[in-house]
Order: C-alpha cells, then sequence, then structure tokens
C-alpha cells in the first residue's frame, strides 16, 4: 500500500513539472523567491509619505503597524464604496477625490488606499494641478496681505493628512493596475479578487511621536535639510583684510516640493531659475577682467526653500555667527540680493518676456537700470524685461523673503516669469517636469541675468560696449542641464555630472532630504545629495582662477585658497583657485547634542524663528507595494466544509466496504 502511495506522489510530481516546462518555466519554481515572484508582483511607484512639524502631520502613511490590504477598483465620482477599497485614481480626478475625503467621512472611512495614475504629457490634457497652497508659504511674507493668491490652482491637498497611503504610479505600473481593476469589476461576483497591499507604516506612526519635538526625541523622525553652496567672482582672498567690496548676491534654489516624495523634479519652479544661474555663471566665466570688477560678486543656490525657506534662513544664522561656512562674506556688504525665480515658462509667441519684482530703494533702482541696459543689448534677440505690476501685494513667494524678514531695508530683485499669478499651473506638483518649461526662455534669462550682473559689478552703462555683448549663455549647456536635472535619461548619469561627481541616483529628484550626520562646512561626500555636491563641483570650477592652472589634489590645497573638485570621478580631484563652500541647511530652531536633534525655545529676536514649523520626516523600515490574487473566505470555508465532507463520507465509505467484505467471507 504505501509503495503505490510514493508513486501517486512521484507521478504528481512528475506531471507538475512537465506541465511547468510545456509553458516554458522548467525553472520557474526551485526556490522559494521564485515561488513569491509568481505570485506576487512588485509594483513600482511613488510614495507619499509622513512629514511632522512642531504643530501636527501632513502627508501619508498606513494607519497602524500593518500592512495594509484591500481590492482594487476604479474610482467612480457617485460610487459609494461598501468595503475598504484601493482607489485607482486618474489625475483629473485627484482634486475631487480629495476633496470628497475632507467632506464625506463615511467615504473616507472606506478608502484603504490610492493609487494615482500616470499618463504620457498628461499636462496637455489637464487645465493644471498644484497641491501646494494658493499663497505658499504665506505666513512668512514680508507684508500684511497673505490672502493674496500668487497660486490660484492651488488646492492645498498636500499640506493634510491621510491616514491611507497614497502612490504614484509609473506609466508601465499604470497600464497592469487598469487591467487588474477591469477585472476586478468585470468578476465582481467571483470567489478570487485582486488587491493591493501597501507597506507604507512610518515609525511616528507605530510609536505615537505626532509632532516634531516628540519624535526627534524618540528618534523616529530626521529633520528635513541638506546643504547650500555658495561661491564667489573673483575668488576671495581671505588673507587680506581689505574686504570692502559691495557685495551683489545672486540666488537660486534648488529643491522642489510634491506630494510624493521622490518625484519632485521642479523643472519650472524651482530649478528653471537654478540653470539659468549655473549658465549665467558659466557666462560670466569667459569673460577676462573680472578680478577687476568694481563690486564682489557672489552666487549661492539654496536647498531647504520649499519648508519654511530653511536654507536662506539658516545662511543668515550662519552670516551673524560668521561661522566657517561664510567665512569671507560680510552681511553689512550686501548691496543687492538678485534671485532668480521661475524662468521656464517666460517664452510666447517667440518673445522672451520676464517680470521684476522688487523692493524699492535706490539700489533697487540701480539694478533695474541695469536689467534695462541688458535688456536692450538683447533687443535683437526679443527678450523684455517690465516691472511687476503695482497691484501686487509685494514680492512674491522667494528667498528675498527670509532677507526682508531678516532686515526690511534690504535691496531686492526677484526675477520671474509671470506678473501677477503664478505661471506655473503645475506648481509643486509632479508633473512640473521638462515638458513643461521651455530652453529658450532658460537661455534667455540666464543672458539678462549675466550681462546685468556685469553691468552692475563693472558700473558700465553703455549696452552696445564691446564687453557686454561678449557675454554669451551657452545654449547647449542649458540643454544638457535640463536633461540631466530633470529626465531620468540620462539623468544624473550624463557627460556633464559625471564628470564631476559619482552620483548616487540616475533618476534626479529635487527633494530636499533629511540631515545625515553632524551639520559641518566642509561634509563628507556621503552626507551631502548628488544635486547639491553638482552644484559645489560645477560652481567651484567656473568661478575658478586663472584658468588652467590646476595641480593634482593634496593637503595643502585648502590651505593655499583653493578647493579639490572633480575628487569622486578618479579618487584624485583637481585643485583649483575658487571660494566655494557647502553652508548647512536646517531649522534654526534645531541643535544636534550628543547626536540627539533638540527643538531650542523660540527666540523674540528671531521672528522667522517664531515662525518656524520645524519640519521633519518620519522613519520607516520599508516603504512597497504589491499586488495578488486572494480567494473569498466564503469560499476557503466552503471548501474546507467539501473536503471535511469528503473525508467523513470516505471513511464511512471505507467502514461499510470493509463490513460488507468480512460478512461476505464469513458466509463463504
Amino acid at each position: 500500500m504505501a509503495l503505490k502511495i510514493v508513486f501517486l506522489i512521484l507521478l504528481f510530481s512528475f506531471r507538475f513539472r512537465l506541465s511547468l516546462s510545456g509553458n516554458g518555466q522548467t525553472n520557474s519554481m526551485e526556490s522559494v523567491p521564485d515561488l513569491q515572484k509568481s505570485m506576487y508582483m512588485v509594483v513600482d511607484g511613488y510614495p507619499c509619505v509622513r512629514l511632522v512639524n512642531l504643530s501636527g502631520e501632513i502627508g501619508c502613511s498606513n494607519p497602524g503597524r500593518d500592512k495594509v490590504v484591500a481590492p482594487i477598483i476604479k474610482y467612480k465620482n457617485n460610487k459609494e464604496l461598501g468595503l475598504p477599497s484601493a482607489i485607482l485614481l486618474s489625475m483629473d480626478d485627484v482634486h475631487g477625490f480629495f476633496s470628497r475625503i475632507s467632506n464625506d467621512s463615511s467615504f473616507a472611512s472606506n478608502v484603504a488606499g490610492v493609487l494615482v495614475e500616470s499618463r504620457v504629457e498628461i499636462q496637455h490634457k489637464l487645465k493644471g494641478f498644484s497641491p501646494a497652497r494658493k499663497f505658499p508659504q504665506a505666513e512668512f511674507a514680508s507684508y500684511h496681505n497673505t490672502t493674496y493668491e500668487w497660486n490660484p490652482i492651488g488646492s492645498g491637498i498636500m499640506w493634510k493628512s491621510y491616514n491611507f497611503p497614497v502612490f504614484l504610479l509609473s506609466e508601465s505600473s499604470t497600464s497592469t493596475l487598469q487591467e487588474i481593476a477591469m477585472k476586478n469589476e468585470k468578476t465582481e461576483k467571483a470567489y478570487t479578487t485582486n488587491v493591493a497591499e501597501f507597506d507604507v507604516v512610518m515609525q511616528t506612526t507605530k510609536v505615537g511621536t505626532h509632532d516634531s519635538e516628540s519624535c526627534l526625541k524618540e528618534e523616529t523622525c530626521l529633520p528635513l535639510g541638506g546643504y547650500s553652496v555658495w561661491s564667489a567672482v573673483p575668488p576671495i582672498n581671505n588673507s587680506s583684510s581689505n574686504q570692502s567690496k559691495p557685495i551683489i548676491l545672486t540666488v537660486a534654489s534648488m529643491d522642489a516640493a510634491s506630494f510624493f516624495r521622490d518625484k519632485s523634479l521642479g523643472a519650472d519652479s524651482p530649478i528653471s531659475g537654478l540653470i539659468s544661474l549655473l549658465a549665467a555663471v558659466d557666462a560670466l566665466s569667459h569673460v577676462d577682467g573680472l578680478d577687476n570688477l568694481n563690486k564682489q560678486l557672489v552666487f549661492l543656490v539654496f536647498t531647504g526653500e520649499a519648508w519654511g525657506y530653511l536654507g536662506s534662513r539658516r545662511f543668515l544664522l550662519e552670516l551673524d555667527q560668521q561661522s566657517d561656512a561664510v567665512r569671507g562674506l560680510n552681511s553689512s556688504l550686501i548691496q543687492l540680493v538678485m534671485e532668480i525665480g521661475s524662468t521656464g515658462k517666460g517664452f510666447s509667441q517667440g518673445n522672451k518676456t520676464f517680470f521684476a519684482h522688487t523692493q524699492v530703494s535706490s539700489d533697487t533702482n540701480e539694478a533695474l537700470d541695469a536689467l534695462k541696459l541688458a535688456q536692450e543689448s538683447l533687443k535683437s534677440e526679443g527678450v523684455t524685461v517690465s516691472n511687476a505690476s503695482s497691484s501686487n501685494p509685494g514680492i512674491p513667494p522667494s528667498s528675498l523673503m527670509a532677507f526682508l524678514r531678516k532686515n526690511s531695508s534690504t535691496s531686492g530683485i526677484v526675477l520671474e516669469d509671470f506678473d501677477t499669478v503664478f505661471a506655473n499651473k503645475f506648481y509643486h506638483s509632479h508633473l512640473d517636469d521638462s515638458a513643461n518649461i521651455n530652453s529658450s526662455a532658460i537661455v534667455a534669462a540666464a543672458s539678462l541675468v549675466a550681462r546685468t550682473l556685469y553691468v552692475l559689478a563693472s558700473d558700465k552703462k553703455d549696452s552696445t560696449s564691446s564687453a557686454l555683448s561678449s557675454i554669451n549663455v551657452n545654449a547647449s549647456l542649458v540643454e544638457e542641464l535640463i536633461s540631466c536635472l530633470l529626465d531620468c535619461d540620462p539623468g544624473l548619469s550624463c557627460e556633464l555630472v559625471s564628470s564631476y561627481i559619482t552620483s548616487v541616483d540616475t533618476c534626479p529628484s529635487h527633494y530636499v532630504g533629511v540631515v545625515l550626520g553632524e551639520p559641518s562646512s566642509t561634509p563628507s561626500p556621503n552626507q551631502v545629495d548628488d544635486i547639491s555636491r553638482f552644484v559645489w563641483n560645477f560652481l567651484a570650477d567656473r568661478t575658478s582662477t586663472p584658468k588652467g592652472n590646476t595641480t593634482v589634489c593634496s593637503k595643502d590645497c585648502s590651505n593655499n585658497g583653493g578647493v579639490c573638485i572633480r575628487a569622486e570621478t578618479d579618487g584624485k580631484g583637481i585643485c583649483v583657485n575658487s571660494t566655494t563652500r557647502y553652508v548647512p541647511a536646517y531649522s534654526t530652531r534645531l541643535k544636534l547634542d550628543s547626536g540627539t536633534w533638540k527643538v531650542l525655545p523660540p527666540n523674540s529676536s528671531d521672528p522667522m524663528g517664531m515662525l518656524d514649523p520645524v519640519w521633519t520626516e518620519s522613519n520607516w523600515n520599508t516603504i512597497g507595494l504589491r499586488v495578488y490574487t486572494v480567494q473569498e473566505a466564503a469560499y476557503d470555508r466552503l471548501v474546507l466544509l467539501g473536503g471535511t465532507s469528503v473525508t467523513v463520507l470516505a471513511y464511512l465509505a471505507i467502514v461499510l466496504t470493509r463490513a460488507y467484505i468480512t460478512k461476505a467471507l464469513k458466509q463463504d
């Protein structure tokens, strides 16, 4: 009898392997991981994560300590949810869906998770999508009218808290999930269903630390932040006691925000401004006689500006403290702050049009005159710059606000591609990508900035001068920067970036990230993200003097006023004469004490610090999304009942048969 059972098992095993071989999958299930791959489909996507400040939370998280599993259904606006479900949501319905979440608690209680679809060039089909507020970071404005709508299309949904996971699907995953949702709809009464499993368990949710102070204390979160970069033209001689040149500070931002953490591109806002700044620096680097300028040019690229102006506020604090990070700079010498904001949409019907938003002063008027001279020199290229409307309440949301809150008499200009409201209909959205900008507009803005700075720093007032007309922006560099900083192909593996750093990621994302380790003016490369390291190397290279006078890096490089660039690419690097430094960017109300972050009490002498929300990001172990098929519990119970019944009947049949045979044999 035992031999028969063994034979049957071997036969079944052979037939099973033969069936797999017939499907071309002979080796597909030779291990447990292979079995898991056949059962579970991992889905590519970008999560919304939990962020925490002093007063509460925003963003998304699983509601408890466990994974969330729910059937996938396509969202229909008029349909009620009978049971917890994973909602497949098109971009057209995002605003209406989240509005319904806020207003319909019974509907919200059955939302187990959300899967947002991606589509190619969806921007052309949408009127706009901005999850930011109508006046972003209004609390930091330097004027009282904080109800003004700079971003009228803003919904503010990214600033709310959701106790369910939300993923933005990749384009390939979108097609797959649409098929699965359709299949679930067609087989609504079947005994199997396809479910999504969300693993977005946040440590702040698990431990119950729902504000920055408590989560930092329990070490369930880390502060938002990173490293800003500044560079001087010409390099500053720190050994000289005569540091009396007025400073023209040109600033831009390199961090963006989005509802989805790792899909924060910010092509128009603010990366177009960053690219304009880098291209302007490159153009000026080819001009002779920069050592003889009457004013000191300083270029400063902030990070953390989307989260309470972390970069600019920390920079101003470092200036007050005269830390090593800002050695060579003096706040009393800053004559003008010129900010390059969004420039990627300043192109219309062949013309490149920009607007100067100003804080009126004599130095600002001088800067406006310089802008006009630069415009005149670019007249043949169709570049115009106009003063922003006097009906505006003040300057738009920008880093200049931090300077004005620190010192209301600061002279400043913000160059933008809009007048009264944002031209960018996808502000702080994952849709603000390279398709949302025009490279010609960025080239024009860079040309305008480079020539304006030269006029201001050299005091040349002639728009027809040969020196001014010789300042030309490299359009090919702008195109390359766009593909490097905003696209995945080639992304950060592009030749330009690869010539300076070894990037951790290929696909760029401009989310600020979190502070790793103790902040320093000379951080190790693993403390600094790819974008900041690239910007530092690029600026150090382009602002170095004299050109071509380079040596292999040694210990004496920094001692002689030099910096070591390209060190990541060959392990040796090149020593160049440049004043380029990192500045830590994190909340002015945080201090690292014995390895633990502590929140400092508010200081009445620091009005911006009093408003500081102290943003942190929750820790997590893993984040994942996968899809698989499950059977209905009722069907499982039916199978169990059927199996039990068959077993009982088989047992009874055996007993009765044995009794019958035994009786028959006795009669014989």
